[in-house]
């Protein structure tokens, strides 16, 4: 049973602290590692993150302006035809049934959806509120004998 007097870490969680500064014994005496003078050898000593000995740093040199639309990009959960044709044998492929499959999962499931052409269709299968279709993956579907409805 576990209990306070018999608690240990285990193996490699500890390691000793290196003792600077204990005399040349030690391995770490004298200059503890610092090397000779200078400015990182002393207490406190050393620069800021980005410092590049008083040139413009690059932070400040790289153009601030222009726009990004990283932050408001929409992501698609990303289905294959080939994943739906192993999982569906007739019927309407909706998120629901998409999420009862297991295909979509996690974060996935409150995403859009988007449908790849990955593989064949070989069912006649009616996608229900599915986002977008790629090209292709609407003419697979059309070939195969299925609908795309939105409603």
């Amino acid at each position: 049973m576990l209990t306070l007097n018999n608690l240990s870490s285990p193996k490699g969680a500890h390691r000793n602290i290196k003792r600077l500064g204990r005399g040349q014994g030690s391995g770490q005496g004298k200059q503890a590692g610092k090397g000779h003078k200078g400015q990182k050898a002393r207490a406190g000593g050393g620069t800021r993150t980005g410092f590049e000995g008083g040139a413009m740093p690059l932070y400040m040199r790289l153009p601030k302006r222009g726009f990004t639309n990283a932050p408001f990009k929409t992501e698609y959960a990303e289905v294959s035809l080939s994943a739906v044709d192993a999982k569906f044998d007739s019927g309407e492929v909706t998120r629901e049934a998409l999420i009862a499959n297991g295909l979509l999962s996690g974060s996935d499931k409150r995403k859009p959806i988007k449908v790849l052409a990955n593989g064949e269709l070989s069912k006649a299968l009616t996608f229900v509120n599915i986002d977008k279709f790629t090209k292709s993956a609407a003419e697979l579907v059309s070939k195969a004998g299925g609908k795309i409805e939105n409603k």
